[in-house]
C-alpha cells in the first residue's frame, strides 16, 4: 500500500493548508462577516481553487479517508475499496481540473466534508492533516 508521503510530495504544506483552510470554511458556512470574507477571497481564484480541492481530494481519499489497515490489505472487500476509491479520486481530480471554477472547487469540498463525517468530526480530521504537513511533510516547491 502506498504511503501518505509519497503522494503528498506533490502539493506542497502550503498548499495543503490552504485547501484545508477553504475545506473548514465551506464546512462552517457562511455565517460571520469574517468567514463570507474569507469565502470571497478564496473564489476569487476559481480555476486554481477547483485545481487544488481536486488534487488535494484525490489525497485524502487515497491515503485518509479510505486507509485499510495493514492486517487486511490482502482481502478482497480491501481490494474493491481501494478500486472505488481510485475511480472515485480520479473522476474528482478530472472535473476539477475540467475548469469548473469556484463553484466546482465548492461542491467538491462539499463532497468531501461528507466522506470525513462518515469517518470522523472533520474539525479532528482537519487538524490531523494540519499536524501532519507541518511536522512531517517538507516543501517542495
Amino acid at each position: 500500500m502506498e504511503t501518505t508521503a509519497s503522494k503528498v510530495s506533490q502539493l506542497a504544506p502550503e498548499q495543503i493548508a490552504r485547501a484545508a483552510d477553504y475545506v473548514e470554511l465551506v464546512w462552517r458556512g457562511q455565517g460571520s462577516e469574517q468567514n463570507k470574507a474569507a469565502l470571497a477571497a478564496f473564489h476569487s481564484d476559481g480555476s486554481e481553487l477547483a485545481r487544488l480541492i481536486g488534487e488535494f481530494g484525490e489525497l485524502l481519499l487515497a491515503d485518509y479517508i479510505t486507509a485499510v489497515p495493514d492486517e487486511h490489505a490482502d482481502c478482497e472487500s480491501a481490494y474493491a475499496l481501494r478500486q472505488m476509491v481510485t475511480v472515485a479520486s480520479r473522476y474528482l481530480k478530472r472535473w476539477c481540473l475540467a475548469g469548473g471554477g469556484a463553484q466546482t472547487a465548492w461542491i467538491a469540498a462539499g463532497f468531501l466534508i461528507e466522506c470525513m463525517q462518515e469517518v470522523d468530526q472533520v474539525s479532528q480530521f482537519l487538524a490531523d492533516v494540519r499536524g501532519n504537513v507541518s511536522t512531517e511533510w517538507p516543501a517542495t516547491a
